[in-house]
C-alpha cells in the first residue's frame, strides 16, 4: 500500500470517527431533559414573538457565529415564507463591542447590549460550549434583572451560565465542535417550532 493510500485511509477513518461522535451527541438530544428544555424555550420564543418582542442571542467565537446564524434565520426566513421576526445577535455591532470592551471591560460587552435592547418578555439565548463565558453569564444576569426569559445553551450541566439562566439545555459532548453542532440543531428546531406556530 502506498503512502497516499495510507493517508486516504486514515482520512476516511477520521471522517468515520467524527460521524460516529456526531451521531452519539445527537442521540443524547433525545433525552427527556433536552426535550423539555426545547419545549420550554420554544414556548418562550413563540410567546415573545407573538407579543411583539424579540430574541437576543450572544456567544463568543464559534458560538458568536452560531448566534448570528440563528438570528438570521428569524430575521430572514428559516423554512416558511413569512414576515421577519425580531432578533438581534449582540456581537454583530463591532463598534459597540469594541467600545464597551475598551471603555468598560470585555465581560460587559453583552450585558450592556441587553440593558439597551432587552425588554420584559423578550428572550435572551446565550451560547457557550464551556458554559463559563463571563460576558455571557453577565448578559444572562442582566437579562434576568430586566425581566427577559434567559436561556443557556451549554455543554455540561452545572456551569455558571446554567446557574444564571431560567432555562437550560445542556449537551455533554466529546468536544467543542460536536457541542456547537448540537446547539445549532437545537436552535434550528426551536425556530422551526416558532415558524410553524406563528405562521
Amino acid at each position: 500500500m502506498s503512502r497516499v493510500e495510507l493517508l486516504a485511509g486514515s482520512r476516511a477513518e477520521l471522517l468515520a470517527e467524527r460521524i460516529d461522535e456526531a451521531i452519539g451527541v445527537l442521540e443524547l438530544l433525545r433525552s427527556p431533559p433536552v426535550a423539555e428544555a426545547v419545549d420550554r424555550i420554544a414556548g418562550a420564543v413563540v410567546g415573545a414573538l407573538r407579543g411583539g418582542g424579540r430574541v437576543l442571542l450572544c456567544g463568543n467565537g464559534g458560538s458568536a457565529a452560531d448566534a448570528q446564524h440563528l438570528a438570521a434565520e428569524l430575521v430572514g426566513r428559516f423554512q416558511l415564507e413569512r414576515q421577519p421576526f425580531a432578533a438581534i445577535a449582540l456581537g454583530d455591532n463591532v463598534a459597540a463591542v469594541t467600545a464597551i470592551g475598551n471603555d468598560y471591560s470585555y465581560d460587559e460587552v453583552f450585558s450592556r447590549a441587553v440593558l439597551a435592547h432587552g425588554r420584559p418578555g423578550d428572550v435572551l439565548i446565550g451560547l457557550s460550549t464551556s458554559g463559563r463565558s463571563a460576558n455571557v453569564v453577565r448578559a444572562l444576569e442582566a437579562g434576568r434583572s430586566r425581566g427577559l426569559v434567559t436561556c443557556a445553551f451549554v455543554g455540561a450541566p452545572g456551569s455558571p451560565m446554567a446557574a444564571a439562566a431560567d432555562l437550560v439545555v445542556a449537551v455533554d459532548g466529546p468536544g467543542t465542535a460536536r457541542i456547537q453542532e448540537a446547539h445549532k440543531l437545537l436552535g434550528h428546531t426551536i425556530f422551526e417550532i416558532a415558524e410553524r406556530e406563528l405562521c
